[in-house]
């Protein structure tokens, strides 16, 4: 019945049930669909849901086994802005994965395998805002400009992961970073990571669970937050040699020996060349003077 009481066309009923035909044909299997979201969580797929709708904007496929996102088929969903992975098995190179859906703000990578972070592998995510990674023990190395074209990027969280070392302007230079997420890391807390720590004492970013943000390594340093570990680190890296340093110390005093060596044995063979050249004309004039 229309709002008026009559009853409707059968030609709109028809229209109107070919409609939610169609949405729910539209729909993957396993998932649920409403405007323009879908949602596939705890379906244990085992691969990326195919018959999505085009126009689909968030996209949820959390606790499934999906090991690998095919960048032509998310390249179908040019308006999705979120995107929801966390729980899976995603891992190795995702490179080139997100190159279609420029449009893209929120993604989860969390709790999966994740190994690396390249410049191409959010690079064309310009639009990126939030960022999630935490919990993944495997990844150990992010690129010094992994993140050089999300300039919007506010939330970064790569806590729980394998990392031992990030590079100050990996983070340094992303304008409108505000959250961090850092904790419960290997971080290897030696000179080339003081940089970093001095950074983190200066910026306006916020680091959720500081007291987990500890030194691994070295021993002397384990379970040290990281931030109160700066002084100890300047002092350290200030009055320290290390194996190169003594190296170049020795090449320097060897470069100098050297030297020195070199500059007493020409010095000396002027002498002996003046002494025999004197003493030759000591001798030319004796024997004018025996002449006459």
């Amino acid at each position: 019945m229309s709002p008026s009481g009559r009853p409707w066309p059968l030609s709109l009923m028809f229209l109107l049930g070919m409609g939610m035909a169609s949405e729910r044909i539209n729909c993957p299997s396993r998932c649920s669909c409403q405007y323009l979201e879908v949602n596939c969580t705890g379906q244990q797929l085992q691969e990326f849901p195919v018959a999505i709708p085009l126009d689909t904007r968030q996209l949820t496929l959390a606790a499934n086994n999906v090991s690998y996102l095919p960048a032509v088929e998310l390249s179908f969903l040019a308006d999705l802005v979120y995107l929801d992975c966390r729980k899976n098995l995603l891992g190795d190179d995702l490179d080139f994965t997100f190159i279609g859906v420029a449009k893209l703000v929120y993604l989860d990578l969390s709790f999966n395998n994740l190994t690396q972070v390249t410049f191409s592998t959010f690079s064309h995510l310009l639009s990126l805002v939030v960022l999630k990674m935490s919990d993944n023990p495997n990844l150990v190395t992010i690129e010094k400009d992994a993140f050089a074209n999300n300039t919007w990027l506010r939330h970064l969280d790569v806590s729980r992961t394998g990392l031992t070392f990030l590079d100050t302007s990996t983070v340094r230079d992303l304008p409108n970073l505000r959250f961090l997420g850092l904790s419960d890391n290997l971080w290897h807390c030696n000179c080339s990571f003081l940089d970093f720590i001095t950074w983190m004492t200066e910026s306006n970013v916020h680091f959720p669970d500081a007291d987990n943000i500890t030194c691994y390594t070295p021993e002397g340093l384990h379970a040290l937050k990281m931030p109160a570990v700066e002084a100890q680190l300047h002092f350290n890296c200030l009055t320290q040699l290390y194996k190169r340093d003594y190296i170049f110390l020795c090449l320097i005093g060897f470069c100098i020996f050297f030297a020195g060596t070199v500059a007493a044995w020409l010095a000396g063979i002027c002498a002996v060349i003046y002494k025999v050249h004197t003493s030759k004309g000591e001798e030319g004039r004796g024997e004018a003077e025996e002449d006459t």
